[in-house]
């Protein structure tokens, strides 16, 4: 169970780290819960008729106290206007300036390859696929800054029950989209496109990898990789693959974009590590965007993100060598 607590033992209340509006309902939600005025086919049925509502943003999810950081939510305007997603453009504004232009409905994503039922999915069916839960992770990028934010999504194995992955399946490759008529960062060269990421089949089966389609009790902004990401707290952010199109199970280790086109800096395994330096900087600290100020004392930055549950899928491995 993962519930890391402030350093001085001080716990927030839950209204100071999750707006109040959505904190008011869901402990609507459990109180009826409690008292079996809505069973849990009921829920689940009324949050995937919520999920996507025509006009509507909000995605009801069940809280999951496993998953919980204490640390302070990033605000939610910090978290939408300062991305790193190369297809809207290579500054941090500019995501949330041009990716307006994308359209997320409709949207399908094919699971393909090394699988018993390989099956194509619409959006909606995606989000029916298992209960949505909100779980509250931090997330590091490798430039050094960092953010806690509340995703709602469910654990990937999730999906790799419904497909089942055959024996021959050892790693998991993530397409995204590249559709240079809604994104004008494909216009530049500084990757080739369409974005491609991977993860070894244990680390994509690991409970902590989220199959991502909400943040903040709303669906993702497009800027957030809308309509479907992944997130794993234990890598370095640029490993969360956005606007995912197509995911293969297959036998050989995938090219990835970034190490790709530049292998020396970014490694396949890409696991927040503060021993191993960027061939340009430091990773041995951070900075946490929206409260952590330019000038303030940066922190100090852990193995694995803190998320220390997931070394044993890492051992005996050199950690200096395959970063």
């Amino acid at each position: 169970m993962l519930i890391k607590r402030s350093a001085n033992g001080t716990e927030p209340f839950p209204s100071e780290i999750t707006p109040r509006e959505v904190f008011e309902s869901r402990r609507l939600f459990i109180k009826q819960m409690a008292l079996g005025s809505i069973g849990s086919a009921a829920f689940l049925e009324m949050a995937s008729r919520e999920a996507f509502a025509q006009g509507g943003q909000k995605l009801a999810a069940r809280p999951n106290p496993s998953f919980v950081v204490m640390d302070k939510h990033t605000d939610y305007k910090d978290a939408t206007t300062y991305n790193n997603f190369y297809e809207f453009g290579t500054d941090k504004e500019d995501p949330a300036k041009t990716a307006a232009s994308m359209s997320t409905r409709p949207w399908t994503v094919s699971i393909e390859g090394e699988v018993a039922k390989p099956i194509t999915l619409d959006i909606d069916s995606l989000v029916k696929l298992a209960p949505l839960e909100e779980r509250v992770y931090r997330l590091r990028c490798v430039e050094g800054w960092s953010m806690v934010i509340p995703w709602v999504g469910y654990s990937f194995s999730a999906l790799m029950k419904k497909v089942q992955p055959n024996s021959n399946a050892k790693f998991v490759e993530f397409t995204t989209l590249a559709d240079s008529k809604q994104m004008p960062g494909l216009n530049s060269r500084v990757l080739k496109w369409p974005y491609v990421e991977g993860l070894r089949i244990d680390e994509a089966a690991h409970p902590l990898t989220l199959l991502t389609l909400g943040m903040y009790g709303e669906v993702l902004p497009n800027q957030n990789g809308a309509p479907v990401r992944l997130v794993l707290p234990w890598k370095y952010g640029f490993k969360s693959a956005k606007s995912i199109v197509k995911i293969r199970f297959v036998r050989e280790q995938p090219a990835t974009a970034w190490n790709r086109a530049a292998p020396r800096e970014y490694g396949f395994y890409s696991n927040v590590n503060p021993e191993v330096a960027h061939p340009r900087w430091s990773q041995a600290s951070e900075r946490r965007i929206g409260d952590d100020g330019l000038f303030a004392k940066k922190r100090k930055t852990l193995m694995f993100n803190g998320y220390d549950e997931v070394a044993p899928l890492y051992a005996g491995m050199d950690l200096r060598k395959f970063f």
